[in-house]
């Protein structure tokens, strides 16, 4: 019965939509998802020479004119009559038969004064630029190739303005926003337009620097935007006050560019509005408000294409989860997952999306558990599990995974909770090797992107000095004092040029290093993580329930505190003096018939004074006892010995008698030494990169404790104050 009344309501809501709207508005959404942008020029026959100044009207009602070059572009779809309008020549007209760039060629021309470049640069500038366009989604370097191929001819300003605003788009989309303010803000030097003003604006934004994102905004002039891009305008003002947690101002301007757009009837804009003033009322709590835009927001999506339609479900669905309305998200989810199987008919879903088949199995899931329905929950999961699995979503295996050992763990499935146990822990040592995998190709990426970006970055300034020299030699009979300023000019702009080349890679290696060592920082043994559940396990199994709330309890201590430190680079040493002693007092509590430990710190050290990397001493300590205590026959020692080495140095000594590295070796299998020696060099590639940063702060050497049978290992660290 729940489920039959949800249906009536949004009957009910799509009949209210239907009538508001009209047909009308029905046709428009229809049009705009077919519409896309033409580009074309107009040239006289002949001589090739570009028209300025041409009117270029749709039959829909949009209007552009061409710029200096008599290139154009404008949204429209295939069957759309081109007007092609200008005093020196008679009205052209032009049926719209694909999306491929239109170059209108005039006879009888009257202007003769613009000078126009040859031929062969005009073609193979806008060659270049329809290749960078087609391969923007697809290929990143391959695109910003053919841009910098586009520059590298005799490009006017109106061009070079047309390529950096592309430049733009392209590291907008592969979500290189540094890389995008700076190109746009190159292409509105050589020409303002309203589009890149809205973009760059934009981009601020998502580089998270909404300040200076408001700021473009507000300077923008309204009266130069078109109704679509005034609507754009007042939605970004609206993003960038979400973002600075003024919800007023934003639902103000949400607002006033849904009346634009209801006004114009540009229906996507019209559905994003009335699902962005409901997100905002969501934020604050206004649930009632909340609801009313998004049932508005779900039947204008129905009305544009199945995509969008699944999009609007899938947030709605999030926002009944926020408010524990379950059985509504589920039903909405449900339409979702109908929705993405016609879409996956035509094209692929990604991975990263938030519509993907598998996401929205978890989430159907995860909403039937959190109704304490079990029964219900597993097959959705499960399906979930198997979707990711084929994709290769180990994200999303991996969350499916263990919500599959939860719900068996409580319907006391120990069989099944154990082999989604086992599962979760092959999926986390994939997951772990994909993510390293995915550091290399970032840090490749971006060296290629950086290589193509100086490239784009010299032909500009060659443009630039180019454009110089050309004016020089008009104005001969200036000064010879004027000149030697131009060179000075010209010599500074290298220079600065040069000067910001050189700290946009020094930014990147930097982004590069802080990205590894977050990578590494985050890896915490996951070994010893399920040997101490299995630990737990073992107490509960022999009824000791006592000790393992004890031993469970001092394990959650220290994960609460690895977690809380793991985005520091470094710490104070008495926080990593208290994680040693809580991680060794679980060690020992595991093998207390297998050694004693003692850690000992120097009264004369300043614990607070110093800093250390977080938990970089905990792996020794673990080959310590896992490859040197564990197997010997007698009970070894631990000993951790903090000294004074100099004014500003300290030594940690980290010392055993266990049964050595060689015999230790000796013992290990295939994988334990490919564990180990994962281990250790992530220690290594940490303290390299470290030392890299903050100019050898770190020092570690492992040599053998003591000439006998069982050499043991000594570690000693050596650690230098700011």
């Amino acid at each position: 019965m729940r489920i039959s009344k949800t249906y009536y309501i949004l009957l009910l809501f799509c009949l209210i939509g239907f009538i508001s709207f009209g047909q009308n508005r029905e046709i428009k959404s229809a049009d705009e998802s077919a519409a896309f942008t033409i580009r074309g020029s107009v040239s006289e026959k002949g001589t090739h020479k570009p028209y300025k100044n041409v009117e270029i009207l749709v039959n829909g009602g949009r209007y552009v004119t061409t710029s200096f070059d008599g290139s154009f572009d404008i949204k429209a779809k295939i069957g759309d009559e081109l007007i092609i309008k200008h005093p020196d020549f008679e009205t052209i007209y032009y049926t719209i038969k694909s999306n491929e760039r239109i170059s209108i060629e005039v006879v009888d021309a009257k202007q003769s004064s613009f000078r126009g470049r040859s031929k062969g640069d005009f073609k193979r500038f806008n060659q270049m630029i329809d290749s960078a366009d087609v391969y923007l989604k697809k290929d990143a370097e391959k695109s910003i190739k053919f841009i910098g191929d586009a520059l590298d001819v005799n490009v006017s300003a109106a061009q070079s303005a047309e390529a950096q605003e592309l430049l733009g788009d392209i590291y907008v989309h592969w979500k290189q926003y540094d890389l995008a303010i700076s190109a746009y803000r190159i292409s509105l030097q050589n020409i303002e337009t309203a589009s890149a003003e809205l973009k760059l604006a934009n981009a601020y934004l998502n580089n998270g620097d909404f300040e200076n994102s408001l700021m473009s905004y507000k300077q923008i002039d309204e009266n130069t935007l078109s109704n679509y891009e005034k609507t754009i305008w007042l939605e970004g003002i609206g993003d960038a006050y979400v973002k600075a947690k003024d919800f007023t101002k934003a639902i103000k301007s949400y607002e006033d560019g849904l009346k634009v757009a209801q006004k114009h009837l540009i229906a996507p804009k019209i559905t994003d509005l009335n699902s962005k003033i409901a997100q905002v009322y969501s934020e604050q709590g206004q649930t009632t408000k909340a609801k009313g835009y998004f049932t508005n927001s779900l039947n204008l999506a129905k009305k544009e294409n199945k995509k969008r339609a699944v999009e609007e479900q899938v947030k709605v669905a999030e926002f009944n989860s926020e408010n524990a309305e379950y059985e509504s998200e589920i039903v909405l989810r449900k339409l979702a997952i109908e929705g993405i199987k016609d879409i996956e008919n035509d094209s692929i879903i990604s991975n990263e999306s938030p519509i993907t088949s598998q996401k929205q199995n978890y989430k159907i899931g995860n909403a039937y558990l959190l109704s304490n329905d079990l029964t219900n929950a597993i097959p959705y999961l499960e399906k979930s599990r198997e979707e990711a699995g084929e994709r290769g979503d180990l994200d999303v295996k991996l969350d499916a995974t263990r919500k599959l050992s939860e719900v068996n763990a409580r319907l006391g499935n120990t069989e099944k909770t154990i082999a989604y146990n086992d599962e979760y822990k092959d999926v986390v040592d994939e997951l772990y090797a994909k993510k390293i995998q995915e550091i290399s190709q970032a840090a490749r990426f971006s060296r290629n992107i950086a290589e193509q970006q100086n490239r784009i970055t010299s032909l500009e300034s060659d443009r630039a000095l180019s454009k110089s020299t050309y004016e020089l030699t008009q104005e001969r009979n200036k000064s010879q004092q004027l000149i030697i300023y131009s060179l000075i000019g010209g010599l500074i702009l290298l220079l600065i040029t040069g000067y910001l080349m050189f700290k946009y890679i020094k930014q990147q290696r930097l982004a590069n290093n802080l990205l590894a060592l977050k990578s590494l920082r985050s890896q915490m043994n996951p070994h010893f993580i399920f040997n101490a559940l299995n630990s737990v396990n073992t107490f509960i199994a022999t009824n000791d329930e006592r000790t393992a709330n004890k031993y469970l309890s001092d394990f959650s201590q220290l994960m609460r505190a690895v977690l809380e430190n793991s985005e520091e680079d470094f710490i104070p040493l008495k926080k990593e003096i208290e994680l040693l002693n809580l991680y060794t007092k679980l060690e020992h509590f595991r093998f207390q018939d297998k050694f004693d430990y003692a850690i000992e710190v120097d009264d004369t050290i300043d614990v607070e004074e110093f800093q250390i990397p977080p938990m970089l001493l905990q792996p020794y300590i673990e080959n310590a006892v896992w490859h040197g205590l564990r197997y010997k026959t007698e009970k070894g020692h631990l000993n951790i010995n903090i000294q004074p080495k100099s004014k500003d140095e300290i030594t940690i000594t980290i010392s055993d008698d266990g049964i050595g590295r060689a015999r230790s070796k000796a013992l290990k299998t295939d994988h334990q030494k490919k564990q180990n020696s994962k281990g250790m060099n992530n220690i290594k590639k940490r303290v390299a990169i470290l030392n890299e940063m903050y100019k050898d702060k770190v020092d570690v050497t492992i040599n053998d404790f003591q000439e006998l049978e069982d050499a043991g290992t000594k570690v000693v660290v050596t650690l230098k104050k700011d």
